[in-house]
């Protein structure tokens, strides 16, 4: 049990360091491009980056969240990165291994606020929305399908991958039961890759703690995906490109149609920068450095890096002092010994219901 909560506190503590080093730029990164990224990063003499993004002297570009700054920084500042994993652990804390995509979507409306939420879950969130009265009166209302949520333009985008890393961290050694939550959680917003890419982040996370080495975990989770779908060959293209300086610009090129918020760009740049570097700064370093969805990419890297190491440098950590704020109702702050005995709580009934 003390290696499980060893693994569960650094991947929580890597998920969120790797989410706050990318929240600064995420808007810089998504709006104006990589190379603007890249500039401001030069300028501010953070390059290669393996600390927390510092703030320029002077005023700001306005794109930059100066909460997470280097020199700002005092507590992991509300993020939905971090809002949906605490999100996915109430769910299973309330509803175990019978979870179903009900109760995801009556938990959306009673603890996440509606401006917390972005393209596929903003347009599911509308969907319910327009038909809570229904929830809350008299339960499902009749001949309503909470997936029908899903049929949004944005079904196949990031959401739901952000959403999935919790699975995987209480199902060790059970990469298939990690896809089988993931795929529950995701299918009220998400169809098609936008679900491969959850299933395959929760079963990697899933297959980690046992698996003989890191492409031994790949191959166990992309089992858990249709071999011949866009995730399946995102991860494809990731694997190809690791320990290749020019991978992410490769990996930008192959997918130059797409929104920066895709699900299939950001998550061949996780499997690359997971495959491709040597240690936790330089991991979730490259990958925001990588640009896109900086701050979601710096998440899943961090907490995938974290639970099959078992720690995280404590220069990472000590910035934000094991204070994890979340907009989520009724939350606030939480403090991360706290979320640590709850998911260790959590694997244990999941353990036991298996």
């Amino acid at each position: 049990m003390s290696e499980l909560r060893d693994r569960l506190r650094a991947a929580w503590q890597g998920r969120i360091s790797g989410c706050q080093l990318g929240k600064p730029v995420e808007l810089l990164s998504m709006r104006e491009g990589s190379d603007a990224l890249m500039e401001y990063l030069a300028r501010a003499n953070a390059l290669p980056l393996r600390d927390y993004v510092p703030a320029l002297a002077g005023s700001l570009p306005a794109q930059i969240a100066p909460g997470s700054c280097r020199d700002a920084m005092t507590r992991s500042e509300p993020d939905d990165d971090i809002n949906y994993t605490v999100l996915a652990l109430v769910l299973l804390e309330e509803n175990g291994l019978q979870l179903e995509t009900e109760h995801v979507a009556r938990a959306w409306l009673r603890l996440l606020p509606a401006g917390a939420v972005f393209t596929a879950e903003h347009a599911a969130y509308v969907t319910l929305l327009n038909r809570a009265h229904e929830f809350f009166a008299s339960g499902m209302p009749a001949g309503f399908d909470v997936t029908e949520c899903a049929d949004n333009p944005y079904n196949d985008w990031i959401g739901a991958q952000i959403r999935a890393d919790l699975y995987g961290w209480v199902c060790p050694g059970r990469p298939s039961l990690a896809a089988k939550l993931a795929r529950t959680d995701a299918a009220l917003s998400h169809r098609g890759d936008g679900i491969h890419g959850a299933v395959f982040v929760a079963a990697l996370g899933a297959a980690i703690p046992e698996a003989s080495s890191l492409e031994d975990a790949i191959e166990q989770a992309l089992a858990e995906i249709p071999a011949d779908s866009g995730a399946a060959a995102a991860v494809t293209l990731g694997r190809e490109q690791a320990g290749h300086s020019e991978g992410a610009q490769v990996i930008r090129d192959h997918y130059a149609d797409l929104s920066p918020v895709h699900t299939l760009n950001n998550l061949a740049l996780v499997v690359w920068s997971l495959l491709g570097n040597q240690d936790f700064g330089a991991a979730v370093g490259e990958v925001v450095t990588a640009g896109l969805d900086t701050d979601c990419n710096g998440a899943t890297v961090g907490g995938l890096w974290g639970l099959r190491e078992g720690s995280i440098p404590e220069a990472w950590t000590q910035p934000w002092r094991e204070r994890v704020a979340v907009s989520l109702a009724g939350f606030g702050e939480l403090n991360l010994e706290e979320l640590v005995d709850r998911t260790v709580a959590v694997a244990g009934r999941i353990d036991r219901e298996a």
